[in-house]
């Protein structure tokens, strides 16, 4: 894979004071969906109308702005399938693990996976200051998994590790197609109406029964799907002229947001360890994301 230089290649702070808000924004988002998901009274359910809802504004983007670019297509393909491989272990992730145990390790463990790929592909070099933070980021997730060792490291570890790779790939995927996709409205449509493939499946099967969905948990989960719309819209739109590595480690800011959403609305229990371990996290992907 290859992709053009970001313009902001040379700045030493790679994002400007409107994206990092933007950036900001996404990451309280991207843990409120999480949270509705979590909560949700049958994940698998919530997860389908939370799909259901991407897919069909995935649609709806591509009728408004247009086909991806050819020169993108095997981008949002990949993309797309990755996504799904996401979306499922994010399900089997909730199943037994609380969202601010599971949550801060599976995003945490992504802006390192983002930043090498970004050196690798895409000429985005990191400094000290990026090394560093790569170290505090394994810290912070060494905390949580022995903040419960027994039961995140028996259950819940692996399949937060494997979500948090899952991140990383299609992280780097979309900051790359993105780049040269010339329509970032209609790649992210692309990609977004891969979500569809999940309803198609359970039809395809005939399991009906999957889609009786309580209306009031329908409507918490579309407006769910809603906002992880917006929340990886802002996230492909940075990407488009920052360093995947610097938007990536910026959003995983999210998992302080997990922390605070799932002690305020899941009832779980927010221990001096997991704040500290959420914080050292928050502050390993903001060095990784800065480059001297």
């Amino acid at each position: 894979m290859c992709a053009s230089t970001p313009r902001h290649e040379n700045d030493p702070a790679l994002l400007t004071p409107f994206s990092i808000v933007l950036v900001l924004s996404a990451a309280f988002m991207h843990a409120s969906w999480n949270a509705l998901l979590r909560g949700g009274a049958d994940r698998a359910q919530t997860m389908l109308v939370i799909n259901t809802t991407i897919g069909a504004a995935g649609v709806a983007m591509m009728a408004f702005a247009g086909l991806p670019s050819s020169a993108s297509g095997p981008y949002v393909v990949a993309s797309g399938l990755i996504h799904l491989v996401y979306t499922a272990l994010l399900v089997r992730m909730y199943r037994s693990g609380d969202l601010g145990e599971t949550y801060p390790v599976a995003r945490g463990s992504s802006p390192a996976l983002v930043a090498l790929g970004g050196s690798l592909f895409a000429g985005e070099w990191m400094g000290l200051i990026g090394a560093v933070g790569i170290g505090l980021v394994c810290t912070g997730i060494f905390m949580l998994a022995s903040a419960r060792a027994r039961s995140l490291r028996t259950m819940n570890l692996p399949w937060a590790l494997a979500t948090g790779v899952s991140i990383a790939a299609y992280t780097i995927v979309d900051g790359i197609g993105v780049r040269v996709s010339g329509n970032w409205i209609g790649f992210c449509g692309g990609v977004f109406a891969f979500f569809l493939v999940m309803p198609l499946w359970y039809l395809a099967r005939r399991q009906h029964t999957v889609f009786a969905v309580p209306m009031a948990e329908a409507g918490k989960a579309a407006g769910g799907g809603l906002i992880a719309l917006a929340a990886y819209g802002v996230i492909i739109w940075a990407m488009q002229a920052n360093p995947m590595g610097a938007v990536s480690a910026l959003r995983e800011t999210s998992v302080v947001f997990a922390a605070l959403l799932g002690a305020l609305f899941l009832g779980e229990r927010l221990t001096g360890l997991r704040i500290a371990a959420c914080c050292i996290i928050a502050a390993g992907a903001a060095c990784v994301g800065w480059r001297f």
